[in-house]
């Protein structure tokens, strides 16, 4: 096992008590940690980069829009806010067309039938572009609009409510 994880770069940790630390992330939620190849005696010297504090939507979005199945109805406009393909293949199966758009694209109502809003890491008050956009189109009333996990998040941002971590990353 070790040979494999290292010939297709999975990293893997040995020598601790596997249960002891699933106890201690279930006390104290999620954590930052690190793995380490070799023991060092500056610990403290260690610096973590927090993803909770960067936009990490903006890193997974795609950078330009894509048109999935041309022809199809209704047209469905998608954020891309980290979503699966799944997402967009099932949508696609139901004979819809789904125009996807990065997290920060300027939408045009006239474009789409229904907003749908994906799920996708982070915290949605960093994405503030999206949730600008969302409102454009609450004001208006007229589209239909779901999510997913963090597309409710945004949905929610979008209307003035206020999310926050939960013990164990969700929100």
């Amino acid at each position: 096992l070790p040979q494999w994880m290292e010939g297709h770069g999975v990293p893997g940790i040995s020598g601790i008590d596997t249960r002891a630390l699933t106890k201690k992330i279930r006390e104290n939620g999620s954590i930052l940690g690190r793995i380490v190849y070799e023991m060092s005696h500056q610990v403290q010297n260690f610096t973590f980069n927090d993803p909770n504090k960067r936009n990490l939507v903006a890193e997974c979005s795609i950078k330009e829009p894509k048109i999935f199945n041309a022809t199809g109805s209704p047209r469905i406009c998608a954020i891309d806010c980290g979503l699966k393909l799944n997402q967009i293949k099932c949508l696609v199966a139901r004979g819809a067309r789904v125009d996807l758009v990065p997290w920060n694209y300027g939408l045009k109502e006239n474009e789409f039938d229904g907003l749908f809003i994906s799920n996708g890491p982070g915290d949605p008050v960093v994405c503030k572009d999206t949730i600008t956009e969302i409102q454009k189109v609450l004001l208006n009333g007229k589209k239909p609009i779901f999510g997913i996990c963090l597309g409710h998040q945004l949905l929610a941002t979008a209307i003035n409510c206020k999310t926050y971590k939960m013990k164990y990353g969700n929100r």
